[in-house]
């Protein structure tokens, strides 16, 4: 009897515990023995784990975060911890792993493909929908379709005080969540990482809106977008284990230069970790689980060292190294029809 191992890591999002269900279901009915492996790559490094049966998964679909935990441990950090890695991996027994992450989880399942333990897939998550190779990380919509629902109440409160509401998304260093939230839910300005903000038109596209008789806008800015002059707004200098800054804080220094240059008065709305939560769209849920279902075929036919992935509407595998080589930013040919509904 194969034993398949599971883990979670990165941040948390909707959509983890359908495809943790999906591998344990279509797993059981390969034959195999599934274990969770606790908290991302610590579980790894940490001999962590817990058993995954049918009981164990029953009624988790619905839910968001997921049950195995997660974390941002990078086991390449530390070489104890690596080595720690690899002596767990052969004594938990395993005869291979599911990695479910984004770049950085995905990343370190490629470095432990190349060194040692080659007996690994991935499935793509991420709310920031950057990852290569997939049309779509499931995370995103839910993420997506909250950050809407968010702007849509904005629209009211902004319209009622005569305001400009600067609303804060998600995103890291890709617009997804911006371009596509700021569309849906009707916002007069999108301002997304991939174009430097230029706040002379940022201005005269509020002010033409105040000229025709509107008394309010809305503007949409991802947490990594950044000024002309190259500066990005942080929570922290400090890095994490991946050498990641803690972005935030771009919507505030927006709102109070808007405020200052056109006179109008200006709020904003940082949505933070409320896109990350929750239970998931009918969208990731389904996503998850093909995913999830893909991963252990991947497994049973020995195709290590690939992705599950999205691509038009089927899915299919990728090499790891394909997804995780170059961020997917957002494509300026849907930037500028975007454009078409500023102000």
């Amino acid at each position: 009897m194969k034993k398949i191992g599971v883990l979670t890591g990165g941040g948390d999002c909707p959509g983890l515990n359908p495809v943790i269900r999906a591998v344990v279901r279509k797993g059981l009915l390969e034959g195999y023995q599934l274990i969770g492996i606790k908290n991302g790559w610590k579980g790894l490094v940490e001999n962590d784990t817990m058993p995954l049966d049918i009981d164990a998964v029953s009624g988790i679909l619905p839910k968001g975060g997921t049950i195995l935990g997660t974390s941002r441990t990078n086991p390449f950090k530390k070489e104890e911890d690596l080595k720690m890695v690899k002596e767990n991996f052969k004594k938990m027994g395993l005869d291979a792993l599911v990695a479910i992450g984004g770049e950085d989880t995905l990343g370190v399942a490629l470095k432990l493909v190349k060194s040692g333990i080659p007996n690994i897939v991935g499935v793509p998550k991420t709310i920031d929908n950057d990852l290569s190779a997939t049309d779509y990380t499931f995370g995103f919509d839910t993420a997506l379709n909250v950050a809407m629902e968010c702007i849509d109440r904005l629209h009211t409160t902004a319209e009622s005080h005569h305001r400009i509401i600067v609303a804060e998304v998600m995103g890291r260093h890709a617009g997804w969540i911006a371009i596509e939230a700021g569309i849906a839910g009707g916002a007069d300005v999108i301002l997304i990482p991939e174009i430097p903000i230029n706040m002379d038109d940022v201005c005269a596209t509020i002010q033409k809106r105040h000229s025709r008789g509107k008394t309010f806008s809305i503007v949409v800015v991802a947490e990594g977008a950044q000024f002309e002059k190259g500066t990005m707004v942080l929570q922290e200098q400090k890095l994490d284990s991946f050498g990641h800054v803690r972005l935030g804080g771009i919507g505030e220094a927006l709102a109070q230069e808007i405020e200052k240059r056109t006179g109008y008065e200006t709020r904003v709305s940082v949505l933070g970790h409320i896109q990350r939560g929750g239970s998931p769209t009918a969208f990731d849920r389904v996503l998850g689980t093909r995913l999830g279902v893909k991963a252990i075929e991947l497994i049973k036919n020995n195709k290590f060292g690939r992705m599950a992935a999205l691509q038009g509407v089927k899915i299919v595998d990728v090499p790891l190294e394909e997804a995780v080589k170059a961020l997917k930013t957002v494509d300026m040919d849907f930037y500028e029809m975007a454009k078409v509904f500023f102000g």
